[in-house]
């Protein structure tokens, strides 16, 4: 095959792809680039907690040997992507952003590592995360940097799988979601993110921070990428029986269907709201977009959320506390003092309290199911301000209405189990505006469908950073 041409860095996955199946180029080649940026500019970015050059590169051996014979698998076979440190990888470290994992060597793939290596993807390395896939880094691990600007948040907890994507050191990335762990990244880093309904994809091998809010999913370049990645990795699996057994549909196929008459819904009230105008510009902008692709707009009144927010996070600590139950408080010390602290709240919560909150939760499931019955898609910010600096950040503990207008389009989604696709929008002072798709259940392919058409008519989703 010929060598790796220049500038390639920032192909999207689909357009590697397409180079390799054709053998324009080569998948070692690639390979070798990719790891020699990730040791030129990783130092500063740190989004990857381990690089596994010695496997990548054989795993690339073995894809262009079989492509050279005509044995190509598919989109994704011989493309160099990354997974978040939450999945086991076979033999080497997973530790999920915890000290108290660090020399964790699993003995067998997380079934998504394993479906992205039969698909024949090359797997670069483990990216960095917050402790536990909860709010903070460790103390001792330092946080990923945002490419665009140091100075900016580059979202949590998958904020190494968002880094390296957007900064060209993989191609695609595996993350997970728990209130909103693939949605905000992907507006930071300016990427296209997709969080799949409940149980779209199996957790098996994958560290639990909250079972029924956990989600799995891909982050990319853009929607035909995170097609290409979401229809190797989804399915039911033997291993995790909370593994949705409903058939794949092809979700590549999605990506040729368009938006002609599909009803998207937008709450005019809620979308602006607290919402900064920079976003409500975004969100207009898209809208006239959607319009004039043939979609139509449906106005709808989305149930108040302020009470499903509130009960997110002691969910979610109720279920970190029984994920934690075998190290904690054995070994509190080695925690941190955010992920030990929500442990804490869910060890202390009352079952009655516990079963009011699961009550509710169930109710809020029904009406969002009745609104579906009414559009294919919803249309909201994925937060309701600009970019957020790390000095805004580092305020969040002394400001909760802070926290709530952060996780108010997120979260709500995690209690549903809906799936969402988060896309570029717009730009604020040079940094990345996400806007939020939301479907009804298993509604990942009209996700792909709508994400597609937008980013056919608009051109975010191409701007990178300048490294």
């Amino acid at each position: 095959m010929p060598s790796l041409p220049d500038a390639t860095h920032y192909l999207s996955l689909s357009e590697l792809a397409a180079r390799i199946q054709t053998r324009d180029i080569s998948p070692v080649a690639v390979t070798r680039s990719q790891l020699e940026r990730i040791e030129r500019l990783d130092t500063e970015l740190h989004s990857f907690a381990g690089v596994m050059a010695d496997t990548a590169l054989a795993e690339a051996e073995a894809a262009e040997a079989e492509i050279t014979a005509g044995r190509y698998r598919g989109p994704l076979h011989g493309v160099p992507i990354a997974v978040k440190d939450l999945f086991w990888t076979r033999g080497f470290p997973t530790a999920g952003g915890m000290r108290i994992h660090k020399q964790h060597r699993p003995r067998e793939d997380a079934t998504v590592v394993r479906r992205l290596r039969e698909a024949g993807a090359v797997v670069l390395g483990k990216l960095q995360m917050t402790e536990g896939a909860y709010s903070d880094h460790h103390p001792m691990v330092t946080p990923p940097r945002n490419p665009w600007n140091a100075a900016y948040w580059t979202g949590i907890s998958s904020s190494g799988s968002a880094a390296a994507t957007a900064a060209g050191l993989c191609y695609g990335s595996l993350g997970s979601d728990t209130g909103g762990s693939i949605r905000w990244p992907c507006a930071a880093t300016g990427l296209t993110g997709l969080k799949p309904s409940w149980g779209r994809v199996s957790r098996h091998g994958a560290f639990e921070l909250a079972a029924t809010l956990d989600h799995v999913g891909p982050m990319a370049r853009d929607a035909r990428d995170v097609a290409a990645i979401l229809h190797v990795i989804a399915g039911a699996d033997p291993a995790d029986p909370t593994a949705l057994g409903a058939p794949v549909p092809d979700y590549r196929a999605a990506t040729r269907q368009g938006v002609g008459g599909v009803r998207i819904g937008i709450d005019p009230a809620w979308n602006s709201e607290g919402v900064d105008a920079t976003t409500q510009m975004a969100l207009n902008e898209a809208i006239a977009t959607y319009r004039a692709l043939g979609a139509e707009i449906v106005e709808v009144r989305f149930p108040d959320v302020k009470q499903i927010v509130a009960d997110w996070a002691p969910n979610c600590a109720v279920e970190a506390a029984i994920a934690h139950e075998a190290t904690y408080p054995a070994c509190k010390d080695e925690y941190g003092p955010v992920l030990a602290s929500v442990i804490e709240t869910g060890r202390a919560l009352s079952g009655l309290d516990y079963q009011r909150l699961l009550l509710r939760r169930m109710a809020f499931r029904g009406r969002i199911a009745a609104l579906f019955g009414t559009i294919d898609l919803l249309l909201t910010p994925v937060q309701p301000f600009a970019p957020l600096t790390l000095a805004t950040i580092s305020t969040l503990g002394e400001q909760p209405g802070l926290i709530a207008d952060l996780q108010r389009y997120t979260c709500p989604f995690n209690m549903t189990g809906n799936p969402t696709l988060t896309l570029p929008g717009g730009f604020c002072e040079g940094m990345p505006i996400g806007l939020q798709l939301v479907a009804a259940q298993l509604g990942e392919a009209m996700l792909i469908r709508a994400g597609t058409a937008f980013q056919a008519e608009t051109t975010w989703h191409r701007q990178h950073p300048t490294l």
